[in-house]
């Protein structure tokens, strides 16, 4: 056998006289009278194969993984050493399409290196790659990173044929700062470290699922990683199963596709377990617990057979638990509001936040709590050891942080729990939250771009620098105009759709990230060549690792048109069909191009106006409540506050859109319907966050506007719940309240403890409304003489009674009369304006 593998191996080394020689012989056989023999057959097979490049490679492959006997080995060096021997120099080639991801692991490292470099230029950067093998990882980093800025790289591998493959890669390149080491990496060293150097980033390919003392190799990384900027990337196979509600691991940002299927973790077990690759849950899970997690990602490779032979593998970038995460407790706890740790819509969310307090306590008590945990931290060997427990179920707490208020807060030192992925972005924009049921539902985004204009926001709401605003987080497009106008000191984005917190995450960072050109790219033209790399190595480091896991499964949004993808881009598509079949994609493109509100509105009579206003297509679409919650995000509460009036869907349509084309000009004034018409902006009409002027405002300062925003993934009344007594001075509720089932006018108004008690919250057996819930809520946040804004489809919402029973003063700014437009969208009847009064 061990002759047979010697000879298969040496294929590679036959000279041209062998060849020839090899394939008279197989000529010779294959003519004879003992063809039909199956060992003469396959030796036959086997001669024509020796010189048959694509055919050569698999083949070796396949005999030394699955067939080569290993036979009796003293440890796990020699094991390695046997079953590499023949293989090495074809390892590279054969792993392409097996190991996934091992590119995306080096981009995710190498974006973090580039930040470490911009934030710290000076500090020498050092690379440790454990399991490296033939240093394909190194030679590959350098499309990422430049090597000569690493004062130094170890590669450790225990297998000397692969690193025999790794030095004379590195000899071939002229890398001088690269010290290949055959050592076991349970208890490597690491020659010429200097005394109390940490290591900036550590990184395992395929290497952790093949060390059986997985235990020892990961607590020797940890313990020569840097605790405060260090970076560990691991790429791996794995076959994690469901995860029990309400268990920390489900923290772990980006759970979206982290399970698989029962069949599914038997076989990869099975297969992989034959070339000495284990893929337990418990190496991943001891990584997750012993590393703090930074980024995430759970993908599929589809080898060989697509859609078929899937193979999960995950990406995962960490960092030490001892990393300060004092400015996330900060931002989450205090500046945040997070008062709510579970909130009734998210019951499985238990954060191992280092704050916690009963839902009476005030803000006085909350600071107080906070100022002596940051001395019981600074003196802990490892914030991350200061956690929550989440209730009676889970023990008492072992020390109490102060009698203020009802004297709920507690210090606990155990279980000592990793803290939530949210804790370790770089930026404190989006706040902590659990993918669940309930959030599995928004596959997508509804609303890829806003319709409210913010313009005449600003003009009625008049905020100050040092107010603060909550909305309704949509497209983000109009709270980032609110920052880039009036810089407020903070924004409270609130949705119950993860996705539309991913989508402004990600203007975010992209603005945080990208030079104007690219993020133009991105939201002005709507496509780009380029999302993919653009992702990994400049937008990730700014990214929560559950909106990176989003963006990574849907890369492809901008390959043709961002704007005609989610729920929202149903409606661009049927008015670019329409336009086509009509023939109106010429007036629609001279419509956006059209010099005065004269020929415009000439435009718009001779040619667009009888495609959209017309009978069939309302009929069929505008009329059909599943088109319009799906497409327009319009429920059938909504389109009921209309009818009721006594208007049509015909009419409101026209309503609608006759008087915008003689309010503003699309080409300069207008970028709502310009985006309509074109499925794209233009410079001259686009939002204000894509202006130069209002991008380079945003990123100019960057740490004050965009730090002002805080991403809230909940319902409305759970993140008002959070918030202190009188902490907002604005709440912008776009047309939301439109969407609850009426009241009757004779209904008592709630006080605050029966909105709180009533036990069934979003529930059939509800005895309070969820509006009511809501509106009560906002008469404790909102500051006497702060205002609700909101608008609808009613000219007379029937909820502004509401309002009134519960200490506000309703008054109505705009409403809409026939032929006259409010604003530069025109889609609401009415403005209204809720002031607190006491």
């Amino acid at each position: 056998m061990s002759s047979l593998a010697d000879k298969l191996s040496s294929w590679t080394q036959a000279s041209p006289a062998e060849a020839s020689t090899s394939t008279a012989l197989a000529l010779a056989w294959l003519n004879s009278p003992y063809v039909y023999s199956p060992l003469i057959a396959v030796l036959a097979l086997l001669c024509v194969l020796r010189f048959s490049k694509a055919a050569r490679t698999p083949l070796v492959f396949a005999w030394n993984c699955f067939v080569q006997p290993i036979g009796k080995v003293a440890n796990q060096g020699e094991r390695l050493d046997k079953f590499y021997q023949h293989q090495a120099t074809i390892y590279d080639v054969t792993r392409n399409h097996l190991l996934r991801g091992r590119k995306t692991m080096l981009k995710l490292c190498a974006a973090q290196l580039h930040e470490m470099r911009r934030t710290q230029p000076s500090k020498p950067l050092i690379w440790v790659d454990v399991g490296g093998g033939t240093g394909w990882n190194i030679e590959q980093m350098a499309e990422y990173f430049p090597l000569e800025q690493l004062s130094h790289i170890y590669l450790i591998d225990l297998c000397e044929p692969l690193l025999d493959v790794a030095r004379k890669r590195f000899a071939a390149r002229g890398l001088k700062n690269v010290t290949v080491l055959c050592q076991d990496a349970s208890e490597f060293t690491l020659p010429d470290l200097k005394e109390g150097k940490m290591i900036d980033l550590f990184t395992c390919s395929y290497s952790i699922s093949m060390m059986p003392p997985f235990y020892a190799v990961l607590d020797r990384i940890y313990s020569y990683l840097d605790p405060e900027t260090g970076v560990f990337g691991v790429v791996d196979f794995y076959v994690s199963g469901k995860t029990p509600p309400g268990k920390q691991s489900a923290m772990i940002g980006g759970d979206v596709r982290r399970e698989c299927g029962p069949i599914s973790r038997w076989f990869w077990r099975q297969w992989f377990s034959l070339d000495h690759v284990e893929l337990h849950p418990a190496r991943r899970d001891y990584l997750e617990y012993k590393f703090g997690t930074i980024k995430c990602f759970n993908g599929r490779n589809n080898f060989v057979i697509p859609f078929i032979v899937r193979i999960p593998f995950y990406v995962w970038i960490g960092c030490s638990r001892d990393r300060d995460t004092t400015k996330a407790v900060q931002a989450f706890e205090i500046e945040a509001g997070n008062r709510v740790i579970c909130p009734p819509s998210f019951p499985e969310l238990s954060f191992s936040h280092i704050l916690a307090q009963k839902q009476e306590e005030d803000a006085t008590a909350r600071s107080s709590a906070l100022r002596r945990l940051s001395l019981a931290q600074s003196t802990s060997t490892s914030s991350s050891s200061l956690v929550r427990r989440r209730g009676s179920d889970d023990g008492e707490s072992d020390e109490s942080l102060g009698d203020e208020g009802s004297g709920s807060w507690r210090l606990d030192l155990g279980p000592q729990l990793p803290l939530s992925s949210f804790h370790y972005q770089r930026r404190q924009w989006r706040l902590p939250f659990v993918d669940s049921k309930f959030s599995e539902m928004f596959r997508t985004w509804i609303y890829g771009f806003t319709w409210e204009d913010p313009y005449v926001d600003i003009e009625h709401m008049a905020i100050k620098p040092t107010d603060s605003v909550l909305c309704i987080t949509s497209a983000g497009d109009n709270a980032l105009h609110y920052a880039i106008a009036a810089k407020p000191e903070r924004i409270h984005c609130v949705d119950m759709n993860p996705c539309q917190g991913h989508l402004l995450e990600l203007k975010l960072a992209c603005i945080a990230a990208l030079s104007y050109e690219e993020f133009w790219k991105l939201f002005g033209d709507g496509k780009t060549d380029d999302f993919a790399e653009l992702l990994d190595r400049k937008i990730s480091p700014y990214l929560s690792s559950h909106a990176y896991q989003f963006w990574r499964l849907n890369t492809h949004c901008w390959d043709r048109n961002f704007y005609f993808r989610g729920y929202s881009g149903h409606a661009l598509r049927l008015a670019k069909v329409a336009f086509s079949l009509f023939g109106c994609n010429r007036s629609a493109e001279a419509m956006c191009n059209a010099g005065t509100l004269e020929e415009q509105a000439s435009i718009w009579k001779r040619s667009l106006r009888k495609t959209l206003i017309n009978p069939t297509l309302i009929n069929v679409f505008l009329s059909n409540p599943a088109f319009l919650w799906n497409a327009l995000g319009v429920p059938i509460n909504q389109f009921n506050c209309f009818r009721n009036e006594g208007v049509s869907a015909g009419q409101y349509a026209v309503d609608t859109l006759d008087p915008v084309v003689n309010h503003s000009l699309l080409k300069s004034d207008n970028y709502h319907y310009h985006l309509c018409l074109t499925g794209r902006y233009s410079h001259d009409s686009c939002p204000l966050y894509l202006k130069k002027e209002g991008f380079e405002a945003l990123k100019r300062n960057a740490a004050k506007p965009l730090d002002a925003f805080r991403l809230h993934t909940d319902s409305i009344v759970n993140v008002l719940r959070g918030l202190g007594d009188d902490s907002l001075t604005h709440a912008v509720v776009m047309d939301h309240m439109d969407w609850f089932d009426p009241i009757p006018p004779q209904m008592p108004a709630p006080t605050l403890k029966q909105a709180r008690e009533d036990p069934a919250v979003n529930s059939a057996r509800a005895t309070i409304s969820d509006l009511d819930r809501e509106i009560r809520e906002l008469s404790r946040v909102v500051r006497p003489g702060g205002a609700v804004y909101w608008r609808s489809a009613a000219k007379e919402p029937w909820y502004r009674q509401r309002f009134e029973k519960m200490g506000f003063k309703t008054e109505r700014l705009q409403v809409r009369e026939s032929g006259k437009s409010i604003d530069r969208v025109n889609m609401y009847a009415s403005h209204w304006k809720a002031t607190r009064m006491s």
